[in-house]
């Protein structure tokens, strides 16, 4: 009996010691995306608990798991938040420390976890994301660091600068409109005419002043101002953009791969997709050019990939990109958004909830941003990024028609959805 005994008592101590060892921290990853946000990512063998808080000018993510012995105790860190961050073994709980470089607007850091997925043996996951002062999630007009090879030119946010002309401003008619201003054409030529160069305060990109000839160059067309936003994809008009293109081949894989290749690949797919259902479809650009043409400058191509939309009375505009990032292990989706309609964070949820459900890769979620294309047109849009071009396992997915027919029916199913 007392035998029975002791090897009952052995194998409830085995088994409080297995859930004691049970949720243990295998990695902590960081990275940082096109909107300087810094993402924190913490991998744990089975479900957990965290809480974050601030201590001071440090960040605190705290986990209900043991740390690893494989993980270390502190990792460098490439954003302007952080030049580091310290992982503390606390005995039954683990402490994520981000010493910060600057202090934080209120709720600028949020936490959430990531389930367990077998299919791709992802582990469970806490996140927390950090966003800078600077960072476009506020809709502020101040710079975001790009982490790809070189400067993502269809992706960056704008300021004021008064010292800049006012860019021409070409409206788009219907019949009707043609019609009835032909007859006060004749009168107003001449004043038209000096309305265009008048001088007045423009939108430009940060870091890159446009000079007084870009200014002069530079024409915004301006549509109508309505979309419809329901009653299905037939009749409706969509203007794609595949970012960048040109001279500009956007980030660059390890093997040479570019974004400006990948984001055309898939955007054709859409296009014939959506057309299929009944859309009328439009693309900034079709072939391997830069929309507004050589030597254009950042704001030169930028606008010009927002007139197409405005120039067709758009009822959507979908911009596609391929992300990279310092952080090699980083991956996933995610759809940005700028609040400038009751429908652009819609648009951006139908799209990235689409991505997220069928693929096994990580959901970024759907974040706002300032980005030019986004915010400077007047339809409802959204930027979608089709994972990193800097992980290797997407980068290999990347190239496959598998992954860009699928990445492309998916979002026309979104796109779908939202007309529903």
């Amino acid at each position: 009996m007392r035998k029975i005994f002791l090897l009952t008592l052995l194998a409830c101590c085995m088994l409080l010691d297995a859930v004691a060892q049970a949720a243990q921290i295998t990695d902590v990853k960081w990275g940082v995306n096109k909107a300087d946000v810094l993402r924190i990512v913490v991998d744990v063998t089975d479900t957990a608990g965290y809480a974050v808080d601030m201590e001071g000018d440090t960040l605190n993510l705290t986990v209900n798991a043991d740390k690893g012995a494989q993980v270390p105790h502190s990792k460098a860190v490439k954003s302007s938040l952080a030049d580091f961050l310290k992982i503390v073994d606390k005995g039954s709980y683990t402490v994520v420390r981000v010493p910060l470089k600057q202090r934080l607007l209120e709720k600028s850091y949020k936490a959430f976890v990531l389930k367990k997925d077998p299919a791709t043996g992802r582990p469970f996951r806490v996140v927390l994301d950090v966003t800078p002062r600077q960072a476009s999630y506020s809709g502020s007009g101040a710079a975001t660091t790009v982490v790809s090879n070189r400067p993502v030119v269809s992706n960056r946010p704008t300021k004021t600068n008064s010292s800049i002309k006012k860019n021409t401003v070409i409206k788009t008619s219907t019949a009707a409109d043609k019609k009835a201003d032909k007859k006060k054409s004749s009168s107003k030529k001449k004043n038209d005419n000096k309305k265009n160069t008048a001088a007045a305060k423009t939108e430009t990109t940060v870091n890159k002043p446009v000079n007084k000839s870009d200014a002069d160059k530079l024409a915004v067309i301006k549509g109508n101002g309505r979309f419809r936003t329901s009653g299905g994809l037939d009749g409706k008009i969509i203007t794609l953009d595949a970012g960048h293109g040109g001279s500009d081949p956007g980030a660059i894989g390890s093997d040479g791969t570019k974004e400006k290749n990948i984001t055309l690949a898939i955007t054709k797919i859409v296009k014939e997709i959506l057309e299929d259902k009944g859309a009328k479809v439009y693309m900034t650009r079709t072939t391997d050019v830069d929309v507004f043409g050589p030597n254009a400058s950042d704001a030169e191509e930028l606008q010009a990939r927002v007139n197409v939309g405005e120039k067709y009375n758009s009822d959507m505009f979908v911009s596609l990109h391929i992300n990279s990032s310092v952080n090699k292990n980083v991956g996933g989706f995610s759809t940005y958004y700028y609040p400038k309609t009751d429908n652009d964070l819609r648009l951006a949820k139908n799209i990235q909830n689409k991505l997220a459900a069928n693929f096994g890769v990580d959901d970024l979620g759907v974040r706002q941003a300032n980005f030019y294309v986004i915010k400077r047109i007047s339809m409802p849009a959204v930027l979608v990024e089709m994972c990193f071009i800097s992980n290797e396992k997407e980068l290999t997915l990347m190239k496959g028609q598998w992954f860009q027919k699928k990445t492309a029916r998916l979002i026309a199913e979104g796109i779908e959805k939202y007309f529903a």
